[in-house]
């Protein structure tokens, strides 16, 4: 993906702050320093500012999707033990880990982890325009804005800031959401490697606003009960009925990062709390999954029902019809050949597994 030229800024140089990366810590600090740019529109920046919200952007893909980082990044781990200090809900938004960390800024754990975000990135961001590994030289040398770098750095009384060079401030503003896409598209491709069999990494590098409400999924679920009467939820064995349950993603969502209907099953709502992003005991449940979602295949092509929404079936490699004709040990097995590998891999990443219990 490339930015948007400048016949005047040295944009060829800032098109290459992600060449030969071997750790995220650039990625999250140009996202930190546009993200603070277009709030405040100030050019001056407290680096402590920015190396916060580096954490809260890194706080979701690592602790709610758990993607892994690779072995020689320690933002994975700050952010890791941040949260084993503060206690903030992984799934919380960024602008609440923002101010959970400010507040706690004095604490000198959290300082400890904080400052090492400001050791190296700050200086070897801009070496695209400055060529030193000397972080003294890098500072004086981006004072000047040397090559028309894109901000200078200053360390005076025990403060640390960044001042971004007035004639990138047209720019910044202009291209935001353009440099955005660059920077999370650079991520993208950089934990794609780290996470070589893990479904949708774009989709696991910013905590959606809003989740999707699955009213056609319901309408599937509620026009196979009207169709073949109450159902059993899988875990509890309660007896369900239409538009009285809760669906529920069998693998978790943040896992596979989609709604599709062959993952999504009617539950009893009590359950949501304890199981959360944890996977079912696939030994136990997944037969009872498998047995439901095929009778309500056979039911929907029995019934000529062909919402859109069942075409997210095709995705297994069969029509819905062709699925509802298999004998049952067949159906059964598909659902093995496409459940276990992702739970394999989800356990492998961390997710813990979850039983009922009574």
């Amino acid at each position: 993906m490339q930015i948007p030229q400048s016949g005047i800024l040295t944009t060829n140089r800032l098109g290459k702050v992600f060449a030969k990366t071997v750790a995220t810590y650039k990625f999250f600090w140009f996202v930190s320093i546009l993200q603070i740019h277009a709030r405040t529109g100030n050019l001056r920046m407290d680096v402590w500012d920015i190396v916060i919200r580096m954490v809260a952007n890194a706080w979701y893909p690592i602790h709610y999707f758990r993607l892994s980082f690779g072995k020689s990044d320690s933002l994975f781990d700050i952010v890791m033990e941040l949260h084993r200090i503060t206690q903030i809900p992984i799934d919380s938004n960024a602008e609440t880990i923002i101010e959970a960390l400010k507040e706690r800024l004095e604490d000198r754990q959290i300082q400890r982890l904080l400052r090492t975000l400001t050791l190296n990135v700050p200086y070897r961001f801009l070496r695209p325009w400055i060529d030193t590994s000397d972080d003294k030289d890098m500072v004086k040398r981006s004072q000047g804005f040397e090559n028309g770098c894109l901000y200078s750095l200053h360390k005076e009384d025990g403060g640390f800031y960044i001042e971004l060079n007035p004639i990138w401030d047209a720019y910044l503003h202009g291209h935001y959401n353009i440099l955005l896409d660059f920077a999370y598209w650079n991520l993208m491709l950089f934990l794609q490697v780290r996470n070589p069999n893990v479904p949708a990494i774009p989709n696991k590098l910013i905590r959606p606003e809003v989740r999707n409400a699955l009213t056609k999924q319901h309408n599937y679920w509620d026009t196979v009960i009207n169709l073949g009467g109450p159902i059993h939820c899988i875990y509890t064995d309660k007896e369900l009925h239409s538009s009285d349950y809760e669906l529920d993603h069998f693998i978790p969502w943040s896992f596979v990062s989609h709604d599709l209907l062959w993952n999504l099953i009617p539950s009893d709502g009590s359950i949501n709390s304890s199981k959360s992003n944890k996977l079912p005991d696939l030994d136990f449940y997944l037969p009872k999954l498998a047995s439901m979602q095929h009778r309500s295949l056979r039911l929907m092509i029995g019934a000529n029902k062909r919402p859109q929404v069942m075409e997210d079936y095709i995705s297994l490699g069969y029509t819905p019809r062709e699925l509802a004709e298999m004998s049952d040990e067949r159906f059964r097995e598909l659902y093995e050949r496409t459940f276990n590998p992702m739970s394999q891999i989800a356990l492998n990443m961390g997710f813990e597994t979850w039983k009922y219990q009574i």
